[in-house]
């Protein structure tokens, strides 16, 4: 009980900042997964699909071209998440809603987690190059953006409960 009251106590304040703006509630309620619906839809498809074709294109300058698109957009697809990430706890706290009690909070929680470890095994330049953390890499990065269209099925649902 200590974590989620003072996650909220935390939260409160840019909540209340925002909701002094005047922003309309359809914005409020459902801006949130409209931007995320953009970013792991478009953008987490993209760089899931540049991944991968960097590591099966047969034709190297393909293969050298999406690794490249990979390697630029992931850090943005990242930072777009955690930032998402920390808009929709705003947008839960300025609705008035529990925070930690939905799978969607649980699954955002967990996608962010895994880009977080994708990022680090990336940083690490897989090991200095070892083949299976780059299949690690590959793999888990998969395992998040299939977690992330269960988030946003479970976003939906939840935007529609509320």
């Amino acid at each position: 009980m200590g974590v989620i009251s003072n996650l909220r106590a935390f939260l409160e304040l840019p909540a209340e900042w925002f909701s002094n703006l005047g922003v309309p509630e359809p914005i409020v309620h459902w801006g949130h997964p409209l931007m995320m619906g953009i970013v792991i839809f478009v953008m987490g498809t993209f760089v899931a699909w540049a991944g991968w074709r960097g590591r099966t294109a047969e034709d190297k300058e393909v293969a050298l071209e999406s690794k490249s698109n990979h390697r630029r957009l992931a850090p943005w697809l990242f930072t777009f998440i955690a930032l998402g990430y920390t808009g929709g706890l705003l947008s839960l706290v300025m609705q008035g809603q529990p925070i930690l009690e939905s799978p969607h909070f649980w699954t955002g929680s967990a996608v962010v987690g895994l880009l977080a470890t994708n990022g680090l095994i990336s940083a690490t330049k897989f090991g200095g190059g070892q083949a299976a953390l780059r299949t690690t890499h590959a793999y888990l990065g998969t395992a998040a953006i299939a977690l992330m269209f269960i988030h946003a099925f479970l976003g939906l649902k939840l935007g529609l409960s509320i």
